[in-house]
């Protein structure tokens, strides 16, 4: 018999346990980063690196805890990343052009110049060129964890187009992960992965609608993945597009709909284990020998103004743009310094970031070393600047009235309509 789940707004439920995985996951990576500088240093790593597995693949070797987490675990975070995808271009905030107008120019602006400040950095030294992704991406949990500490301050439509641009990001971080940081291609195995793609699209069309069958097909292109060259957890994002979904427009989500509940069914285990799980097994770096001269190589300097710089200058400077130029609205009941902290709020990158940075960098411990200090130097330079100004931002003048409509729009659809498309509030 078919588990129901009472009819929720599928987006309150992600608002509110993004905001506390994210916490969690702040938690996790100061836990990693104390551990990592105590006399535990060395259980740690050993722990981290400690052979658990057999040989899958000749590329990778021996699985450890470190692979299993970041090859295999991380599979079932892009295959709730491309659940949420599917689920806002089919039913959600970008189902149509107008909605996804906005979004799509900021998250490529919030990409395009970290990545070019990163090169001006880093580009010119031999063997660092690869790390240009590095900075492109938004942690949506850690920026979300940030958000939930101002409460009600931070107005609901800033943290839906910090959600929006986010998964927008994501989209751009699976492409550039498939494209750019694939091995060697094992044309066997990628036939393979598509032969079981096309069997899992070939279920959805005949009306499957059994999750186990689903998530077995998925286990079997993950491996096919490991084999082809092409990043494993690429494969969480393409079997997410074959699971089935029922469009209900105007109303939440149904409680029937596989992909709803997957996506019900994995998302506390992602936000509250897989990924904090994740930053505690990445981001434990050693500072207590570092020095000025590492803090300021071109890697780690190029990441954390890649993220601290470019991230505010691209999206913050888009949104800007395409409201001057009438090809969108004002973001309801939030001022433009609200605009601009939640912009550097997105220079979070840790988790995307940790996870490409490990993909730039194969083999190189010192590299990737450097690149999370990068990373982490960015990343709290956001968060810590980001809270700031939206903590003393003074409030929109609308601000109470709404949220009070976007809580009553929230509680009867997944959705908010965006009723500022084409024209700009008042300040």
């Amino acid at each position: 018999m078919t588990r129901s789940f009472p009819p929720r707004s599928a987006l309150r439920e992600f608002l509110e346990s993004e905001s506390a995985g994210g916490m969690l996951l702040i938690f996790a990576a100061i836990l990693a980063m104390i551990v990592a500088n105590s006399p535990l240093a060395a259980l740690y790593h050993d722990a981290i690196h400690a052979v658990t597995g057999p040989v899958l693949t000749d590329k990778l070797g021996p699985m450890t805890v470190h692979l299993w987490i970041n090859d295999g675990l991380m599979a079932i975070f892009f295959l709730l990343v491309g659940l949420e995808i599917k689920r806002e271009f089919v039913d959600g905030r970008l189902a149509s052009w107008d909605r996804r107008r906005l979004p799509f120019i900021a998250a490529a602006a919030g990409m395009a110049v970290p990545a070019a400040i990163y090169m001006g950095f880093a580009g010119g030294n031999p063997g660092l060129a690869q790390g240009w992704a590095i900075p492109a991406a938004t942690d949506i949990a850690f920026a979300m964890g940030v958000l939930a500490l101002l409460g009600k301050r931070a107005p609901t439509s800033l943290k839906l187009f910090l959600v929006t641009v986010a998964i927008v990001d994501d989209m751009g971080a699976v492409a550039i992960i498939a494209l750019f940081y694939t091995a060697k291609i094992n044309l066997l195995a990628l036939a393979a992965a598509a032969a079981i793609l096309g069997v899992m699209f070939a279920m959805g069309r005949m009306r499957v609608r059994g999750l186990p069958l689903y998530l077995l097909m998925f286990a079997l292109l993950w491996y096919a993945m490991l084999l082809s060259g092409v990043h494993a957890t690429i494969a969480g994002v393409l079997a997410a597009m074959a699971i089935p979904f029922d469009r209900t427009p105007g109303a939440p989500d149904s409680a029937t709909s596989p992909l709803h509940r997957l996506e019900h069914g994995l998302h506390p285990w992602v936000a509250f284990a897989i990924v904090p799980l994740f930053g505690f097994a990445n981001a434990g770096v050693d500072v207590s020998g570092l020095t000025a001269e590492q803090i300021f190589a071109p890697l780690p300097l190029g990441i954390a103004a890649g993220l601290f710089i470019g991230k505010q200058i691209g999206i913050f400077g888009s949104v800007w743009l395409s409201v001057k130029l009438g090809i969108a609205g004002r973001l309801r009941g939030a001022t433009w310094l609200q605009v601009y902290g939640v912009a550097m709020l997105c220079g979070i990158g840790f988790t995307m970031s940790l996870f490409i940075g490990g993909l730039a960098f194969p083999g190189d411990a010192l590299l990737v070393e450097e690149a999370k200090i990068g990373i982490l130097m960015g990343s709290l330079a956001a968060a810590l600047a980001g809270f700031a100004v939206l903590r003393f931002a003074p409030p929109h003048p609308e601000h109470g009235a709404v949220e009070s409509a976007s809580d009553a729009e929230i509680a009867a659809d997944g959705d908010v309509r965006d009723t500022s498309e084409k024209r700009a509030m008042a300040d």
